[in-house]
């Protein structure tokens, strides 16, 4: 039995400052023209992050010394599943980029000893395009990767590389070939005084791929039957990895949410055909991304759970497009090396109101997966069961997942109701279509929660009503009814009511 740690969507964002805006990244900004002098604001970033912004470094730091900290010793392997840059990193020098990720890659270097850590790309990795990109990124990753890996990660962004101490095979995908790409929104930072590193505004990324980029991730999908192929015949056992997972975002609301695909339909599912395949030897999928912390499940054409994903949350604290944050997470995995089998992970959090206000990163303990959800084992069947819990009459289980699912962050709203119904088909229906259908026909008793919600606050406010047209109809005879029914006179006139 050893241990691995899973971290993700660190997003370090190097201009982050304590005397910056909240509403504009935790950046120093002024407009062209404007006074310099202070702008009064009701709350000013933390040394360890803000919930509309990216990390700052303390946060990244603190991150990496607590895996240090908390299970240094007794690790196999650390998965990084990409998005080490800022949201809005895109605009700075290729240079300046490189630098903030070979920052990183030294910070977990001096933290674990190598080959030990197992990177893969995200979309916000790296300013360079095509097999440049990838060839410098490997020269950065070069002491983590064996020249086998190497050599594919060069050609595109993808590797696998064997376990010599057991039969584990793990499997680094570059999902931006799978990706789909959002229609380019108009950015409104054209008004703010760029920081001098930048060399101009944002950059809109092209939502086509390269004929180059095309052939490169037609090679991807034959180099990972291959392998899985090879894996099968060797009996060996495999770890999917990747920054992007398939199917649908389980917080973006709506059957036709732009912002809910994240392949494309033909990438998802070739992707969830190869899973089915090759799910006995596929014994575990991990991604980030998403910066939630949920799972995903996969079945067969008979509606067998065959195999479970796990989305990690991510250790920035801010959700880009949809206005949902969450605290930061690290999560700690423990496995037979034997078998590959997962057995269990403790997810570790930081409660950053309460680290900004100690000015301490004080990261302790969230939840034990197996413990908090009831769970006999970690297997497909035990995750789909779970999965099932959300249907019924008991909606406690949900809202342990949903309090899990931000990493304790309070939102202002609720989710009941269609909101329930979005979670449950996105973690059940990887499909596209399925997953559209299952909102059509799934609905009840998912929505029978918010039904039974909206009737007791309408039977409140009905109540409400009721007494309200008492007192307005029945003013003048209340002190003879009160006195009738022997009330305290005080409490007879209505001025006292």
């Amino acid at each position: 039995m050893r241990y691995f740690w899973h971290i993700s969507d660190l997003h370090l964002d190097t201009f982050y400052s304590t005397q910056g805006d909240i509403y504009k990244s935790c950046w120093q900004l002024s407009r062209p023209g404007a006074s310099t002098a202070p702008v009064e604001q009701t709350e000013s970033p933390g040394p360890f992050g803000n919930y509309n912004c990216d990390s700052p470094w303390s946060l990244v730091e603190s991150a990496v010394k607590t895996m240090k900290a908390k299970q240094g010793d007794n690790v196999e392997f650390v998965l990084w599943t990409g998005d080490a840059l800022s949201h809005s990193a895109q605009p700075l020098s290729e240079q300046k980029q490189h630098e903030i990720l070979r920052n990183i890659t030294e910070l977990l270097g001096r933290s674990f000893s190598a080959p030990f850590i197992f990177p893969v790309l995200g979309h916000e990795d790296g300013g360079h395009s095509g097999l440049q990109k990838y060839k410098q990124m490997g020269e950065l990753w070069r002491h983590w990767l064996p020249t086998e890996a190497l050599n594919t990660f060069e050609q595109g962004g993808y590797y696998s590389i064997e376990q010599t101490k057991s039969r584990l095979r793990i499997v680094a995908l570059n999902t931006n070939f799978m990706r789909h790409d959002l229609e380019p929104e108009p950015k409104v930072s054209h008004s703010l005084r760029w920081p001098a590193e930048y060399y101009g505004e944002p950059k809109t990324s092209s939502s086509t791929m390269s004929a180059q980029d095309q052939l490169q991730a037609e090679q991807q999908w034959l180099w990972l039957e291959e392998v899985l192929s090879k894996s099968r015949e060797k009996q060996e056992t495999v770890y999917i990895v990747g920054h992007m997972p398939p199917g649908v975002d389980e917080r973006q609301l709506g059957p036709q949410h732009s912002g809910q695909l994240i392949f494309t339909e033909r990438n998802n599912k070739r992707y969830l055909d190869t899973v089915r395949r090759y799910a006995s030897v596929i014994q575990g999928q991990f991604f980030g991304h998403l910066h939630s912390d949920t799972f995903r499940l996969i079945y067969d054409e008979q509606g067998t759970p065959i195999s479970w994903l796990m989305i990690a949350p991510s250790v920035v604290p801010r959700k880009e497009g949809i206005g949902g944050s969450n605290n930061p997470a690290l999560r700690l995995y423990k496995f037979d090396t034997g078998s590959g089998q997962v057995l269990d992970y403790t997810q570790y959090w930081l409660d950053l109101p309460l680290a900004n206000r100690a000015h301490e990163p004080l990261w302790q303990p969230e939840y034990n997966l197996t413990h908090y959800y009831a769970l006999s084992d970690i297997s497909a069947i035990a995750m789909h069961n779970f999965a099932e819990r959300f249907t019924g009459r008991d909606a406690s289980w949900f809202h342990r997942y949903q309090r899990a699912n931000a990493v304790r962050f309070q939102s202002s709203s609720a989710c009941q109701g269609l909101c329930m119904l979005n979670h449950y088909c996105a973690i059940t229906r990887l499909d596209y279509d399925e997953f559209r259908l299952c909102l059509e026909s799934e609905q009840l008793p998912l929505q029978g929660h918010a039904t039974v919600a909206v009737l007791s606050s309408c039977c409140a406010l009905a109540s409400l009503l009721v007494a309200l047209s008492f007192l307005c109809c029945w003013q003048p005879a209340l002190p003879w009814l009160l006195q009738l029914l022997d009330w305290p006179a005080m409490v007879a006139h209505p001025a006292n009511l």
